[in-house]
């Protein structure tokens, strides 16, 4: 009973290290008569109540695991240390460390926002970062609570809607248009989505993330409603690119030749939507298939179970991503003609 009771009170612990030597290094056959390569590794730890501690870890083995990275020495590596019931810690590594290299990306990214929007882009980069406060700070911990995922979903996304759109345009005509016209088209991608999720019966458990959800704690979640609200995030940000840009094409049209009528407004800022529509819907197309692109090369290359495109597009993964997608471009298409509506008329009324 001690000893279990230790076990449960020495959790994990993850340290930061550095390759000092590759002590050996042997390309072996394993029972399948696949040839891998295998380290015996000296590293450094570099942070924790640990930090200097040389250790040797032997990747010499008679199996090997899925993924297993061949290593070189200064690579910067994550490493786990775990305890059996009597203290004694094994150590282990798990991967790269690829912090410092993602933060050049992101100050890349920065420097590039900067250059080319100047003050725009530190408008966006700012809204950017309230979005992501609110994602983090608001949106899951209220999930992880136990609150209703859609209504959660919905008052942050509010809070992400306002801040994009009147710290990145400020407080203008245009950004009140935009308001509305997202409002809307967020609206019309709600229902359908929420229709449609429950018509083809998706249960919201079909990633395996989602399963590491069920038993989190003590909280019961809402798998469909957190479904759904993944669905809301992502058409938020595509319809702000959408609406802002219609909104825009329709003031410049108007400001060019004011002596235009509201049709020939509509029918000119309709046509630059159109060609916007057809990009748009490419590129959420592209994005969910992005993300389940190894699931479907599994499919389409007889690797699973389901062999024709009728199985495979009734498995629950690939059924949500079509929902996700199609229920996303109509929300889209639908926002071109009504936000070009309302912000002709809007526009050309306050002129008058």
């Amino acid at each position: 009973m001690v000893l279990a009771q230790d076990k449960e009170a020495i959790a994990d612990k993850v340290f930061s290290a550095r390759v000092l030597e590759i002590l050996e290094q042997v390309e072996k056959e394993l029972p399948d008569e696949e040839k891998v390569e295998q380290q015996r590794i000296k590293i450094k730890l570099l942070d924790g109540d640990e930090a200097g501690k040389e250790i040797v870890i032997n990747n010499i083995k008679d199996f090997d695991v899925i993924k297993n990275n061949i290593y070189k020495e200064n690579d910067k590596v994550i490493v786990v240390a775990s305890f059996d019931e009597l203290g004694k810690a094994n150590y282990y590594i798990t991967d790269y460390e690829r912090s410092d290299f993602l933060a050049l990306l992101f100050i890349l990214f920065i420097l590039v926002v900067i250059a080319v929007g100047k003050l725009k882009g530190v408008r966006s980069l700012f809204s950017l970062a309230i979005s992501f406060l609110v994602i983090v700070k608001y949106l899951i911990p209220q999930i992880i609570s136990g609150h209703s995922p859609l209504l959660t979903t919905l008052i942050g996304s509010i809070i992400i809607l306002f801040s994009i759109i009147y710290i990145t345009e400020g407080f203008k005509t245009k950004s009140h248009i935009a308001i509305v016209s997202i409002s809307i088209g967020l609206f019309i991608s709600i229902i359908l989505s929420w229709f449609f999720i429950e018509l083809v019966c998706l249960s919201g458990l079909a990633s395996d993330e989602m399963f590491y959800l069920v038993s989190f704690g003590e909280t019961v979640i809402n798998f469909k409603g957190l479904l759904l609200a993944g669905m809301i995030i992502g058409t938020l940000g595509i319809l702000d690119d959408v609406v802002i840009s219609q909104v825009v094409a329709v003031e410049q049209i108007i400001k060019a030749n004011s002596d235009q009528s509201k049709k020939e407004v509509f029918h000119k800022a309709y046509k630059v939507g159109v060609s916007h529509i057809s990009s748009m819907t490419n590129t959420l197309f592209l994005a969910y298939v992005g993300v389940s692109l190894p699931l479907l090369i599994l499919f389409v290359s007889g690797g699973s179970i389901f062999g024709t495109w009728g199985q495979i597009i009734n498995n629950e993964v690939i059924a949500t991503e079509i929902v996700r997608t199609l229920t996303g471009s109509i929300g889209l298409i639908l926002t071109v003609p009504i936000s070009t509506l309302i912000a002709v008329y809007w526009i050309i009324k306050n002129k008058e």
